[in-house]
């Protein structure tokens, strides 16, 4: 009989998401860029993406010198296009001062996304939680855990595996079992040890906000003009919307026209 410590790493071993593109690289800038992206993204349209834009910046030098109009360009349809101005903003620094100590003092990558790259590209044992992972850890502590807790938790729960096959292995457990609507209970390798065996009591269910007609869109429809044409006639497009992208970073305006935004120019020495 298998023992129950086991059980996790011969579940993830035949159903983990091996197929996944950025799972077969170990460099950090195009971890990140994954990262980055799978932020609120489904992995579908990630899968779809990630490729076309490593290969487009594949290294953090070449979307740092692209300029933050590009890497937006790039970014497509994704969504959260700040996202994208925030990993323009990291390549800077990683850039002129090189990858900090701290990835978490990076604009964009907060402490998932820091402890994720650690685990993920240098094989620290960093216990990296962010949704699946949580809702596997809670679960089976039947009880909401604050983030501390979680991340000791995923500790336990992972033991033998470790650092990067830990990380992972909770993910899809979390994503493809222990799901946050109808999870296949039966299917899971943690079953035994599960005190919720199902959804938590007071489990609440987060419907996103709707789309069609929200301003979400209308910066979208804005950022998409933009994105197919080097300038756009400012009195053609929703003003709100415009200014909106303009103080996130997303947009510039040149007098009558707007586009996205560009390098700095060098100043004359």
């Amino acid at each position: 009989m298998t023992h129950r410590r086991s059980r996790l790493a011969d579940w993830y071993a035949t159903n983990g998401r091996h197929e996944l593109a950025w799972r077969h690289t170990r460099d950090r800038w195009a971890v990140l860029v994954s990262e980055v992206m799978l932020q609120q993204t489904q992995v579908a349209r990630v899968a779809d993406a990630w490729p076309r834009f490593v290969d487009r910046f594949p290294t953090a030098a070449a979307a740092a010198a692209a300029g933050p109009g590009a890497v937006i360009e790039a970014w497509g349809r994704l969504g959260y296009p700040r996202r994208a101005r925030r990993l323009w903003e990291a390549t800077c620094i990683i850039t002129t001062d090189g990858w900090p100590a701290d990835l978490a003092e990076l604009p964009g990558v907060g402490r998932y996304t820091a402890a994720a790259l650690s685990a993920l590209v240098d094989g620290v044992d960093a216990p990296a939680v962010e949704v699946n992972i949580r809702r596997v850890c809670e679960r089976i502590a039947g009880r909401r855990l604050t983030t501390t807790q979680a991340e000791a938790a995923s500790l336990r729960i992972g033991r033998p595996l470790h650092a990067r096959e830990r990380v992972l292995a909770l993910m899809d457990l979390g994503a493809s079992v222990c799901r946050s609507r109808d999870p296949r209970c039966r299917a899971c390798p943690l079953h035994r040890r599960c005190v919720a065996r199902g959804v938590l009591a007071d489990e609440t269910r987060h419907t996103q906000t709707r789309f069609e007609g929200s301003f979400r869109q209308r910066r979208g429809q804005v950022l998409a003009r933009l994105r197919t044409a080097d300038t756009a006639d400012v009195a053609e497009l929703d003003p709100d919307a415009l200014a909106s992208l303009v103080t996130d970073g997303l947009a510039a305006i040149d007098g009558s026209v707007a586009r996205l935004p560009r390098l700095p120019r060098p100043q004359p020495l």
